[in-house]
This record gives C-alpha cells, sequence and structure tokens, in this order.
C-alpha cells in the first residue's frame, strides 16, 4: 500500500502541470550542425544496409500524430530509412487528429502498418484496439538486438517501461506497445538558485518543509501550482486508462472503495494541505494560471511548482530571475528510503495486428531505436527517446533544460500512471472530487480529512454506476 500512496502522490503533485498545457513536448530544439547530420546519416544508412535486407513488399503505410514536435523529424527519418533501404517506399499520413483520421480507415479494412500517437490519444483509438487485441506482439523486437548496437532493444529501454501496462496492457510479459519519447513530470525548480544558497533538493516531506522555512528567511515561498486552470477532463479520468489494471496501485487507478482509507494516505492528504495552511504556499496563488504560476516560479517567487520537461519550450519567452537554470527532482515521500517515483508521459509506437506489411514495419520500429534517429529526433525537435543512454546521447543537441530535467531518471523509478476509463455521467465527479477542490484546502476551506472523504465517496458513486 505504501508503494501505490507514493505513486499516487507522484501524481497528485504532477497532475497540476497538465493544466492548460496543449502538449507535452516542445517544437523549438537546439540545431546541430549540417556536416553532422550527414555524417549520422551515411553512418546509419551503413549500417541498416550491411544486413542487405529485403522485404516482398517494400511499400509502407504509416500513421503519426503531429504534436508539439512537428513533423520535421518525421520527414527526414523517413528520407535516411528510404536511403537505408533501396527500394523502399514510406507513405506517411500525420495530422494532429491522426486518430480520429485512421480510426474508420481501420474499420474499412485499410490498416495503415505503423502507427504513432501521443501519449494520452483523446481520440481513444489505441484503447480500443487494446480491447479488441488489435495490435500486434511486438516482443520478438525487444528481445532482438539493435541495428546499431548488439544489445536487445528491451535492455536500452528505460527500466520498468516495457513491464509497465502502458507497453504491456494484458500483464502477460508481452509487448504490445512500443515507447517513443519519456517526458518525465515532478516538481521543477531553478538550479542557480539552490546553487547559490547551497540547498538540496528534498527527499521527504520533513526535508521539503525544513527548506521551506529556509526559503521563508528570504522571502521565498516554498510551493505553487496552476490553481485557476481547470484540469481537462480527459487528464483527470482519462490518461491512457487501460494502461495500469494489473499493476500494486490498481485499486487507486480504478476507484475502487477503501484504497484511500489508510493512514499512509491520510499523511499524504495533510501533508499537501500543510503547503497551504501553514504558509508554504505562494501568496495568491489559488487566483493565478498556469503562464502566471510558471512565471512568478521562474523569477523566484517559489521554489517549486509541478509540472514537466515541456515547461521550457512553453515558457521561453517568459521573463525570468537571472541565471535560471531548469531543475526537476520528484515528490517527496513519507520516509527515508521510500521508493521516489517519477511520474512520465510516454508517446508510443503501434503496429496493428492486421497490418498488412509487419516485416517492414517492424524494421522501421527499429531503425528508430537507432543513434541517428534519437540524435535527429533531439536536433529536430528537442526531445527525447525513452532508451537508457539517450540523455547522453543527445547531450548538447537538445536544450540544456531539457537536458537537466531528464536527469530525474537517476534518482527515481519510472512510473506511467493513467486512471482507469469510466462512464462520461461519473467523470465530473471524479474532477471534482480530486482535483478541482485543490484550492479549497490550500485556502483552509476544506481540511485533508474531507479531500480524502470526498474521493472515497466519489470512488463509492463511480463503483455503484457500473
Amino acid at each position: 500500500m505504501k508503494k501505490a500512496i507514493s505513486m499516487m502522490l507522484a501524481t497528485a503533485m504532477a497532475a497540476t502541470c497538465l493544466a492548460g498545457c496543449g502538449s507535452a513536448a516542445s517544437s523549438s530544439a537546439a540545431a546541430s550542425s549540417e556536416a553532422a547530420s550527414s555524417e549520422a546519416t551515411s553512418a546509419a544508412t551503413s549500417e541498416a544496409s550491411t544486413g542487405e535486407k529485403t522485404f516482398e513488399n517494400n511499400e509502407l503505410n504509416i500513421a503519426v500524430f503531429e504534436g508539439g514536435y512537428g513533423s520535421e523529424y518525421w520527414d527526414e527519418i523517413i528520407k535516411r530509412f528510404e536511403a537505408a533501404y533501396p527500394g523502399v517506399t514510406v507513405n506517411m499520413q500525420i495530422s494532429p487528429k491522426i486518430g480520429d483520421i485512421i480510426r474508420p480507415q481501420i474499420v474499412a479494412g485499410n490498416v495503415p502498418d505503423f502507427i504513432s500517437m501521443n501519449d494520452n490519444d483523446s481520440t481513444g483509438l489505441i484503447s480500443s484496439m487494446v480491447k479488441e487485441h488489435a495490435l500486434m506482439d511486438l516482443s520478438d523486437v525487444f528481445e532482438e538486438g539493435g541495428i546499431d548496437d548488439d544489445t536487445p532493444l528491451k535492455d536500452q529501454v528505460i527500466d520498468g517501461l516495457l513491464d509497465s501496462a502502458k507497453c504491456s496492457p494484458y500483464g502477460d510479459g508481452k509487448i504490445y506497445i512500443a515507447p517513443f519519447d519519456a517526458s518525465p513530470m515532478g516538481l521543477v525548480y531553478n538550479k542557480t538558485l539552490f546553487e547559490e544558497n547551497g540547498w538540496e533538493t528534498p527527499v521527504t516531506w520533513d526535508d521539503f518543509f525544513e527548506l521551506g522555512d529556509k526559503a521563508k528567511e528570504k522571502g521565498i515561498a516554498l510551493f505553487t501550482y496552476q490553481a485557476s486552470t481547470r484540469l481537462p477532463r480527459k487528464h483527470a479520468v482519462a490518461r491512457t486508462g487501460f494502461c495500469h489494471r494489473h499493476r500494486q496501485h490498481e485499486a487507486i487507478a480504478s476507484y475502487t472503495p477503501g484504497s484511500l482509507s489508510s493512514d499512509e494516505a491520510l499523511k499524504v492528504f495533510q501533508n499537501m494541505a500543510k503547503i497551504g495552511t501553514d504558509g508554504y504556499l505562494m501568496d495568491g496563488t489559488v487566483a493565478l494560471n498556469h503562464t502566471q504560476s510558471q512565471t512568478d516560479m521562474m523569477m523566484n517567487k517559489a521554489l517549486f511548482i509541478p509540472n514537466g520537461n515541456w515547461m521550457e519550450g512553453e515558457m521561453a519567452d517568459a521573463p525570468r530571475a537571472d541565471g535560471f537554470e531548469f531543475g526537476l527532482t520528484c515528490a517527496p515521500v513519507l520516509d527515508d528510503g521510500e521508493t521516489r517515483y517519477v511520474m512520465s508521459s510516454v508517446e508510443q509506437f503501434e503496429i496493428p495486428a492486421n497490418a498488412k506489411n509487419p516485416e517492414l514495419a517492424k524494421e522501421f520500429l527499429r531503425f528508430l531505436y537507432t543513434e541517428d534517429s534519437v540524435k535527429l529526433f533531439a536536433e529536430k525537435a528537442n526531445g527525447i527517446y525513452a532508451l537508457k543512454k539517450a540523455n547522453e546521447m543527445v547531450k548538447g543537441i537538445v536544450t540544456d533544460g531539457v537536458y537537466n530535467m531528464n536527469d530525474i531518471y537517476q534518482e527515481g523509478t519510472f512510473m506511467v500512471f493513467g486512471w482507469d476509463a469510466m462512464p462520461d455521467t461519473s467523470k465530473v465527479v471524479i474532477a471534482d472530487s480530486v482535483f478541482n477542490v485543490a484550492s479549497d484546502v490550500m485556502n483552509g476551506d476544506m481540511t485533508a480529512e474531507q479531500w480524502r472523504d470526498g474521493i472515497e465517496a466519489a470512488f463509492e458513486e463511480i463503483a455503484a454506476s457500473k
């Protein structure tokens, strides 16, 4: 239970960062030289062609979600793949509404060979395909070595991700969804401010409040958040909802009555409430939207704000304190030595079970995990693949802020948390009970016990409606 509560806490503190954010990615990137790109292209072409692989069907049809990362990476990686495999042609459909576009095509039997979808997939396409067992088992791809690295791909991916229900939705140890990027969430802070004051990022709640007392002496609040921006319901209740039914925190994620009744759970709620009631919250927070609170934090009015590594791109033009440098740390835990978690947003790759060209689609997937592809993604989209070595591969290519924030995986365990889907009639119940009352708690108008009890009541209502 304590592990599940820690996961819930990481989720609760990171959840508000999703408010008002259209994408978990920056569309700007630190550019590399043309010479470096050309060299990388040649290397990738040589590596891939060495195997002299041929395919009966040389036409690959792919469908790609176009979000904050844009289309430049996809345009270029397709060119490099076609160059590496002479005779192959890749036909791409790319759109911010790709799920809605390809759903009727799939129903009509015109199934793409390869899909790249965003994390939350508000269209519900991938969730439906999982429920219908319409995705191909990709385990064999991850058992193999990479194109430019003999290490099995399963050992190259960030620990814990392939085993999660994000990638293994049936809990049978088989991989049906391949990870693309990994965008970590946690508590954003100014590394420069911490270095100037000799402060360490807190591990436990006691550390957290002790640091808050030190910050008060300098006129700085401990915490702020995106208070006046209501969480979009798709984030509050349906973020890849099928993903965690087989994991330890299943009870919380599936709204099970009684799952928050423990003493440990109550302590979490009490600590969250203490931020507001004991003067650790930045003045005026409850009236601020996400850009206002984020700007104030960047001006050193507060030490922490819950957010993700996309904040740098989103706030690229915002004012900030001199020397501001993005850092990201995990939410505090109750006891020292307890596992800390990094809540993450993960975009995804799929190959439909009825794909007409699955072997070429699998080779394309392997090609996406090459070092050339990883560096290209960093160059064109300022993004980082969900691979263990990716952060070091792209150092000096992505911005310093994104690089620093992705380093959070060195201090916490990877976690993808999603609330289970529920009937539309119940969505407002959980949104209002879990997230939208946070400011009432911070203002002291609602106690931690009332907050917890309200969520439990919502869980009971949801259970009764099923």
